[in-house]
């Protein structure tokens, strides 16, 4: 007799439309026979009504998301809930509309943030820039540069010196010895 109130109800909150009855009925039978102490296994209750564990599964879950599922067993037995609920396949678009919505929402925080981020990073840049002491004469040009001078109008710039290659050591302008190799 629960079982089938059950079975009543979730038609009443449309969840019988487009499904095949056997899969709601593996699901009042289930919630029923817990409802009154019957510890039956969800494998008992598909080798009954012959579905799938999944299809089981997301029927109980779309039970779930009704009122109904929220009421004790004496107030089910007592009360007739008079409203209805939205169908599943209506109520799933729902939810994937507020959660696209939502990712669009935090995009666009992400990039307000991402943009602070990178000025305030700017800011700080340019301060720690004009906050180094300033090098003078002959180590003016080799400060910016990693070791390299810069180029100075008017003068040609020089070759790079033989065996300058890197992994080259140089000891004398005949002399190069090449790193040994490291353990392939």
């Amino acid at each position: 007799m629960t079982a089938l109130r059950l079975l009543q109800r979730m038609k009443r909150d449309w969840m019988h439309t487009g499904r095949r009855p056997s899969g709601l009925c593996g699901a009042a039978l289930l919630v029923a026979a817990r409802m009154h102490d019957f510890r039956r296994t969800v494998r008992e209750v598909i080798s009954v009504v012959k579905v799938c564990e999944s299809t089981l599964r997301k029927r109980l879950t779309e039970f779930e998301d009704t009122p109904t599922s929220q009421l004790t067993v004496d107030e089910f037995m007592k009360i007739d809930l008079e409203e209805e609920c939205d169908p599943p396949s209506y109520t799933a678009g729902q939810r994937k509309l507020r959660m696209k919505e939502l990712e669009q929402v935090l995009s666009k925080q992400l990039e307000e943030v991402e943009g602070e981020i990178s000025s305030y990073q700017d800011a700080i840049e340019m301060e720690l820039e004009n906050s180094r002491p300033k090098a003078k004469g002959a180590l003016a040009s080799l400060s910016k540069d990693g070791g390299r001078p810069t180029p100075r109008p008017g003068v040609p710039a020089r070759p790079p010196a033989h065996g300058s290659q890197p992994g080259h050591l140089r000891l004398h302008p005949r002399v190069h010895l090449l790193p040994e190799p490291g353990p392939q």
